[in-house]
């Protein structure tokens, strides 16, 4: 029987990123699985890291944890067995169809291949260049001579070409009760009053061209503890908690610090009961955007993409002539960009959004939270 994009019931959704984009992808992944009145089943390949999302993402069925030789993150390989290997898996897994998620400075074609090779009968993707018989629907990528999209417009735009549409394109996560109580048990053992201002600020990146200097962050959470009356909370990872130290010092006011005590999921939590997240451009402020919780963007212009989605923000940052540089370190390393934002602007951004939003929303943590 001959597959169209109507009845594909098995569908393999590629994104090789990280949380933020596979985040991004998720309104795009409703679509599909929304656009059909059968059950269908939506399979995610990714990476190690963007796996780690997944089981806050409703609509992904299953995952394939997939570490590409052609992504920078990845570890160097000996040979390409493990290439093989991923091919007869995706065989295995008989789908009818494979969508091919990039960002427009990427090149679908390897994951084509690989989709190609595994005999999947429908292929599509964004491409700059004619993909002949390596995608069964190409969509010439306007991207970025004739327009620049936000993200998950982009990934929306690709889907809706093969008939897929979505009335409520917000993201949206699933986030498990107990995960809240532990945030809940966890911020009142650190004397954390959540019936008085508070906002979390997360101040790191993986790219060193997106973090805005440890010193302004520290300066700006002065002022909103000694000013404002705020509870700041601070957040990171390990390799992060020198960082947060270090402003921590510097603020010379109180704040909290949960580096390297929240998993995925209570991240998610926290942010979901937070009436604010200030953070670098980087996955917790997609994270924020998933919950409805509003967010001032320290927004590096690397790439013009990826602001907070459908949900109140200031997005600041500083003009420059080499915005749109890609680069994960500043090549001109003056770090404008995000070094001239003044940190009373962080300040001034945080008190109008909270002035501006109910900071205060019920959160039913059983259902979907959408932004």
């Amino acid at each position: 029987m001959s597959i169209s994009w109507n009845t594909a019931q098995n569908i393999l959704c590629v994104r090789l990123d990280s949380i933020g984009d596979v985040l991004m992808t998720a309104p795009a992944m409703r679509a599909l699985k929304a656009s059909s009145n059968s059950p269908r089943r939506i399979t995610l390949m990714t990476s190690q890291a963007g796996a780690t999302i997944a089981p806050l993402i409703p609509e992904i069925d299953d995952v394939i944890v997939y570490d590409a030789p052609w992504l920078k993150a990845t570890a160097p390989r000996p040979n390409s067995q493990p290439e093989f290997q991923m091919i007869e898996q995706l065989r295995s897994g008989q789908f009818d169809a494979a969508v091919v998620f990039t960002v427009y400075s990427q090149n679908p074609l390897p994951s084509a291949f690989l989709c190609y090779m595994a005999d999947i009968p429908l292929r599509l993707a964004h491409c700059h260049e004619n993909s002949y018989q390596l995608l069964t629907d190409w969509i010439k990528d306007p991207e970025p001579e004739q327009m620049i999209r936000h993200e998950v417009q982009r990934q929306l735009d690709l889907v809706s070409s093969v008939g897929f549409s979505l009335e409520d394109d917000r993201m949206k996560l699933q986030i498990p009760a107990e995960a809240v109580d532990r945030v809940r048990h966890l911020l009142a053992a650190q004397g954390v009053d959540l019936q008085q201002p508070w906002v979390v600020i997360h101040p790191g990146a993986t790219a060193p061209s997106r973090r805005y200097p440890p010193e302004l962050f520290a300066i700006a959470a002065r002022r909103l503890v000694q000013e404002f009356g705020l509870q700041v909370i601070l957040t990171g990872t390990t390799p992060e908690r020198e960082l947060v130290q270090f402003i921590q010092t510097e603020m010379q006011a109180n704040s909290v610090s949960l580096v390297d005590r929240l998993n995925l999921s209570e991240m998610a939590a926290l942010l979901s009961i937070a009436p604010l997240l200030i953070s670098n451009n980087t996955g917790p402020a997609h994270l924020a955007a998933a919950v409805g919780t509003p967010v001032v963007d320290l927004y590096a212009l690397t790439n013009l993409q990826h602001t907070p989605w459908r949900v109140p923000n200031r997005v600041l940052y500083h003009e420059v002539p080499c915005r749109l540089c890609y680069k994960s370190v500043c090549p001109e390393e003056h770090h404008h960009c995000l070094r001239l934002v003044d940190p009373n602007d962080v300040v001034k951004a945080a008190i109008e959004l909270l002035s501006e939003v109910d900071i205060s929303p019920a959160i039913d943590t059983g259902s979907l939270i959408p932004c």
